[in-house]
């Protein structure tokens, strides 16, 4: 396992990434996905300020942004592993250890920062004790902007979508195009300009984010609001390492990631508007989907949705029925 984390040598982890409590100073090293101007970095980079301040230097976090220390796919193992201490990952990114790490990702779910919200409070007990049994903790969840559709063309219903070619990244993606009647294609977020440029696909669904950054309005027309799913983030500790802090220290953690948490949902809102605006001014047309749109997406919400409670069972099953009370 060691050679994935080459750049982390033994005798940095000797050096005392754990040593905490005992009266001198503990570092911890922090690896994050994401490059520095994206808002879940620069939140990180507040909350890591923040346990410095709080706790006058006795517990510092390098924060290692952008998979310069670790590779995303290997964060989260590396946190568990005791490698670091703490990381950042994607949470559905873990949903093929249980379906539980994927429901935020379920198309046309929960279609709104407050339904997100809804359920994530109705996921954090499930979240919490699978990472948990992992000797894990949760400090705190973040959301991406939701998801929308962008095409080159009107559309008034989901017949309007059948035969286009849609690009699709993961299961969940794919399923959307299957059930729409589209054509999925896998394609790389880098790829997506020339992709549609060469013909190769004709819609997607992405974030504001991702439509903005990719400079949508050479290649497409239209960006319909479907809010299909806001997927999130979360920053995980290592029990242990947590455990091995002073009471002090813990307790400027906590405060400091449930602060990050308020934040950083805050942040995502203004990075929808922000990043919306900019397609906009682009000459995207923004369009808020017409009733028989929403109607044929719930639809397809709804099928996806029985889908991921078949997979998730008992616990699935109890969790929809607290973000539905």
């Amino acid at each position: 396992m060691m050679s994935h984390y080459a750049s982390i040598t033994a005798g940095a982890l000797a050096a005392g990434l754990f040593a905490t409590g005992t009266g001198f100073a503990a570092s911890w090293d922090m690896p994050t996905p994401y490059p520095d101007g994206n808002f879940h970095t620069k939140n990180i980079t507040e909350f890591a300020a923040d346990i410095a301040k709080k706790t006058s230097d006795s517990l510092k976090i390098t924060v290692h942004s952008n998979q310069s220390l670790i590779k995303h796919p290997d964060i989260k193992t590396s946190v568990r592993d005791g490698i670091v201490p703490i990381g950042e990952t994607l949470v559905s990114r873990l949903e093929n250890e249980s379906p539980i790490f994927g429901v935020d990702s379920v198309p046309f779910l929960a279609s709104s920062y407050e339904l997100s919200k809804k359920l994530y409070d109705a996921q954090r007990p499930y979240l919490e004790k699978l990472l948990a049994d992992q000797g894990l903790q949760l400090l705190f969840s973040v959301p991406w902007p939701p998801q929308g559709i962008y095409v080159k063309k009107e559309i008034n219903a989901i017949s309007d979508l059948e035969g286009l070619k849609f690009r699709a990244y993961n299961v969940g993606t794919e399923r959307v195009a299957s059930l729409a009647k589209m054509v999925p294609t896998q394609i790389e977020a880098s790829d997506v300009p020339t992709a549609f440029a060469t013909g190769r696909v004709e819609a997607m669904i992405t974030s504001p984010s991702t439509g903005a950054d990719s400079k949508a309005w050479d290649f497409v027309t239209h960006y319909y609001d479907t809010q299909a799913w806001l997927p999130r983030n979360m920053v995980i500790v290592n029990k242990a390492a947590f455990d091995k802090l002073s009471d002090a220290e813990k307790a400027a953690v906590t405060e400091a990631a449930a602060a990050a948490e308020t934040r950083g949902w805050e942040m995502s809102k203004v990075e929808t508007e922000e990043k919306t605006k900019i397609l906009k001014d682009n000459g995207v047309a923004i369009v808020t989907p017409s009733d028989e749109l929403k109607a044929g997406f719930g639809e397809i919400g709804a099928t996806i949705t029985d889908e991921w409670k078949a997979k998730a069972g008992a616990d699935g099953e109890a969790l929809l029925e607290t973000f539905r009370k």
